[in-house]
């Protein structure tokens, strides 16, 4: 523990603790409700654009769930090893050192709330496709969306874990049945609202590669949020069994929905058509139900970002209350109400998403947050090689599976996804390199401010 850590001043602001509430099937809805949102019903057309070929648009979707299961392998060993709230910044600090925990956990807040911002105004406006008196008011929608979220876990983690439970599970039925709507239909070339693409040359060589690359970016970020269960670790009743059902059993699930969504398109739409498609989903339904369809989408797509808001509006709060306890952050960030809930990080949370959400300067931001997201997956993989040879004797309740191949192939595989963010977007990568540089000015503030809080409060004490 930490001089910081040891001088928590809990007569200034009194706080409950974290309820162990939780089980594995929290874990799963999480998982699927923090990863399954506009991602499967947008990004496939864009894939199809690129790859052109049925066979390796499918295969992308599996690799994409294999490096998912692998990042499983590796994150439910830390996450069990050391169950605390947090997620990531707290394996990040115990095997680099504050100043990684501080840089990692600022890159996963800054992640999680742009992303809170861009998914409350993108359901503002599939709100006011479906009650036309919204429309227009996109920011004014956002801001209530997440006030209302806020209360909603204001209440209690309860209260937010039954709710994510019925959106994901609404969420899984609702794409079963798409699914299932799409299979059933006739295959033969439907009208649809999308114009055709033109018949693009088979792929070869270095172009398959790049097509392959580019198409896996796409894939990892709709996969995005694979990882949400180890956030809420400290509240779970028996991490050590809980937590790896549900990383790994959401990871399938998550898979299995998303090559499923695919092979529904490519059921109904030709392949010039899908490619073609902004959201193959509404093309989907227009092949099925005609105009109508597009409602439905609508509906389809309202719902799953619900989930995802629910979701990050439950994680991001925890990543404050663990830099707050680990002195990283204000000490008040762990100030937690009767109900299980960290209600001054959450409010903070929601207000930096809140004016995000209604000054729409989110959109640069969210590149960055992509980016950083990458470092984030290579630094746990490399954290579980640290810890096992540093300390060996830590309780393991898992154990990561074919260590270190499969440890060692993970982290590959993020260094590979960071070598194309630099070569597909260098401007952006030097952007979030910078910021990175940038934050260790305000670490050094941080500390000092904490620093000094602590001697007073011990020269209080005296």
């Amino acid at each position: 523990m930490s001089s910081l850590e040891a001088t928590r001043t809990t007569d200034a602001w009194p706080s409950h603790a974290l309820l162990r509430v939780l089980g594995v099937g929290f874990g799963l809805a999480v998982v699927v409700g923090g990863t399954i949102g506009i991602g499967i019903l947008r990004a496939p057309g864009p894939i199809a654009a690129t790859l052109n070929d049925p066979t390796l648009i499918i295969a992308v979707w599996l690799l994409g769930g294999f490096y998912v299961l692998l990042g499983a392998n590796s994150l439910a060993e830390l996450a069990t090893a050391l169950p605390r709230a947090g997620g990531p910044c707290v394996y990040a600090r115990r095997a680099y050192g504050d100043y990684a925990g501080f840089v990692v956990g600022w890159g996963d807040w800054l992640n999680y709330t742009v992303a809170q911002a861009f998914l409350a105004v993108a359901f503002a406006e599939y709100a006011g496709a479906l009650v036309p008196p919204l429309a227009g008011h996109e920011g004014a929608v956002a801001v209530v969306t997440l006030a209302a979220f806020a209360l909603l876990h204001w209440t209690g983690v309860r209260s937010g874990s039954a709710v994510q439970q019925l959106a994901s599970v609404l969420k899984m039925l609702a794409l079963i049945g798409f699914v299932a709507v799409c299979l059933w239909a006739d295959p033969a070339p439907t009208p649809v609202a999308a114009p055709a693409a033109p018949p693009a040359e088979p792929l070869r060589g270095a172009l398959l590669l790049m097509a392959m690359v580019v198409s896996m970016q796409m894939v990892f970020e709709t996969y995005s949020g694979w990882n949400s269960a180890v956030y809420f670790t400290e509240e779970d009743r028996n991490p050590g069994r809980n937590l790896p059902r549900a990383l790994f059993g959401g990871a399938l699930l998550v898979i299995g929905i998303y090559v499923l969504v695919n092979l529904a398109y490519l059921h109904v739409l030709p392949m010039e058509v899908l490619a073609a498609s902004k959201l193959p989903a509404a093309d989907a339904m227009h092949a099925v139900f005609g105009p109508r369809g597009a409602q439905l989408v609508t509906a389809l797509a309202a719902l799953s970002l619900l989930g995802i808001l629910n979701a990050g509006l439950m994680n991001t709060p925890r990543i404050l209350y663990a830099l707050g306890r680990d002195g990283l952050f204000a000490d008040r960030a762990q100030t937690v109400n009767a109900g299980g809930t960290p209600v001054t990080a959450l409010l903070v949370c929601t207000v930096g998403a809140a004016v995000l959400a209604a000054s729409g300067t989110f959109e640069k931001l969210f590149l960055l947050g992509a980016f950083i997201g990458v470092l984030l997956d290579g630094s746990m993989a490399i954290a579980l090689f640290v810890l096992r040879r540093r300390e060996p004797g830590l309780e393991r309740p898992y154990k990561a599976f074919a260590y270190p191949f499969a440890p060692l192939l993970y982290a590959t595989i993020a260094l590979a996804i960071f070598i194309g963010f630099l070569v597909h977007d260098p401007h952006g990568s030097l952007l979030g390199l910078a910021a990175i540089a940038a934050s260790y000015p305000l670490y050094r503030l941080v500390r000092r401010r904490r620093m000094a809080a602590s001697r007073a409060s011990r020269a209080a004490a005296g």
